[in-house]
């Protein structure tokens, strides 16, 4: 993954990553304010080996020696021999075992000290246990652990109190501020995690770079999702200045491009499954192709669910399947639609078997006859992964052009769509990405676009006038030799 990727989760999952790390936060300080306050309180001792009268190098030595045993007094501190006195000193009910979980004791390294520290939850109860555990430390050193040579001799090993327990004021634990910054950057981490999984586990089809990650086609355009479609699919008639008529016209001039080394001028649109916008990439497509002043041929190639007639308005129920059987003639069939030089063969009645009539030797003479009188010839297909249509009608053209959903063509059923397309032999074209959000991590941006003059398309407006309806029937017919 890219940095662009990691900044994506993390703009798209940005309110599950704030909640998780508020409530980590929240957890830090309930399980702080849950337990109860301790206090601890240091007793310090200082190890020496007695000197009386002794020269420097016997001094020497002795530091040297109680340097050496003052870590062997450290783990006396929590045996019952120091800690029994110090139960029956203070009235304290437990045990020695139960009590030295709460005694630590320690040296500083190369030093003679011993730092003796008592937990309690009560702050004078600390200290007593700190105090009472030192002196019973020394007792212990002095009466039985280092004992005299002769009764009326001291004992070696002195060991003093340095530096008597301080009753404290505030507990050692709990440390809430640590246990909130530990609840927040754990909060943090499985907020990111659970961002990161769900990108991971995402097969859908987000943004553009998903596209480049599965395929190395090029892409044509990105369509952004309008909510509106349905009321109004044929957005380059309808509103010819907003940005995303503006992107049809982009893949318009992306499409132009494919044709730089020649040959017919026919595409085939389709998608991986239904409900993908291939139907109103299709149509537009063709409208922005008859702007510029080319006769376009839109053929519905959908002879199972026909989408085009009702999009752009017209009668549909004579069309391919008529031609195809040799009902009627294609100049017949077609029909002028606007201004331009837009002509549209609809399917016409659904027929039984419509792979075999795509198929035939008959669609073939259409096909040659339409890319022999237009400049273009946009065929709507069916989805590649339900039938063989669009594969079949790819052979016959220069190709396929493949309109994935964003957020909701799965990966799996594009990169199968393109493998069934090159199992039957057919080209891809290219890729146009459709239902582009216009906001949120998965947003399509546009530039802003101002044009100072007025597109002239049929229903589009005019200066000083109002906006035209557009006039399609089937009086009004191409005179194409069939």
């Amino acid at each position: 993954m890219e940095l662009r990727d990691y900044i994506r989760i993390l703009h798209k999952n940005w309110i599950i990553i704030l909640v998780l790390t508020v409530l980590g936060a929240a957890a830090g300080a309930a399980y702080s304010f849950a337990q109860t306050p301790k206090y601890q309180a240091t007793t310090q001792l200082y190890v020496s080996v007695r000197s009386e009268g002794a020269a420097t190098g016997d001094l020497v030595q002795g530091t040297t020696f109680a340097r050496q045993i003052v870590a062997s007094y450290v783990d006396v501190v929590n045996t019952a021999l120091v800690l029994d006195p110090v139960i029956a000193e203070l009235g304290l009910d437990t045990t020695a075992t139960a009590l030295s979980s709460q005694i630590t004791a320690s040296t500083p390294l190369n030093t003679v000290m011993i730092d003796i520290t008592a937990t309690d939850t009560d702050p004078e109860q600390a200290a007593a246990i700190a105090d009472a555990t030192a002196a019973s430390l020394a007792t212990a050193v002095q009466t039985t652990l280092e004992v005299p040579a002769s009764a009326d001799a001291a004992s070696p090993v002195q060991v003093r109190t340095v530096q008597p327990a301080v009753v404290p004021s505030t507990p050692s634990s709990p440390n809430t501020m640590l246990n909130i910054a530990l609840g927040t950057l754990l909060g943090l981490a499985l907020g990111i995690g659970i961002g990161v999984l769900r990108t991971v586990l995402d097969t859908r089809v987000r943004t553009l770079h998903d596209i480049e990650q599965l395929t190395t086609a090029p892409l044509l355009g990105g369509i952004a999702y309008d909510p509106g479609a349905q009321k109004r699919p044929l957005i380059v008639h309808a509103d010819p200045r907003s940005p995303r008529a503006e992107s049809f016209r982009s893949l318009r001039t992306n499409l132009q491009f494919l044709n730089i080394e020649g040959g017919p001028r026919s595409f085939v649109v389709s998608s991986a499954g239904p409900g993908e916008g291939k139907s109103t990439t299709t149509a537009n497509l063709a409208i922005a192709l008859a702007e510029t002043g080319a006769r376009v041929a839109l053929v519905d190639g959908d002879l199972r669910l026909p989408r085009v007639a009702d999009y752009m308005g017209i009668e549909g129920g004579v069309g391919l399947t008529d031609v195809l059987i040799g009902r009627v003639e294609l100049a017949d069939a077609l029909q002028k639609w606007g201004r331009g030089q837009l002509f549209v063969l609809t399917s016409g009645p659904i027929p039984p078997n419509p792979s075999e009539l795509l198929g035939s030797v008959a669609m073939d003479h259409v096909l040659a006859s339409l890319t022999e009188h237009f400049d273009y010839v946009i065929i709507d297909a069916p989805p590649l992964l339900l039938v063989t249509d669009a594969a079949v009608l790819s052979k016959k053209t220069r190709g396929v052009i493949l309109a994935a959903a964003s957020g909701k063509t799965r990966k799996h059923d594009l990169t199968g769509a393109i493998r069934s397309l090159e199992t039957a032999g057919g080209q891809l074209l290219g890729l146009v990405v459709t239902m582009l959000p216009t906001r949120g991590p998965d947003s399509y941006g546009y530039a802003a676009y101002t044009y100072g003059a007025t597109h002239e398309t049929d229903g589009s407006k005019k200066p000083g006038g109002k906006r035209k309806g557009k006039k399609s029937s089937s009086a009004n017919r191409a005179k194409v030799k069939a």
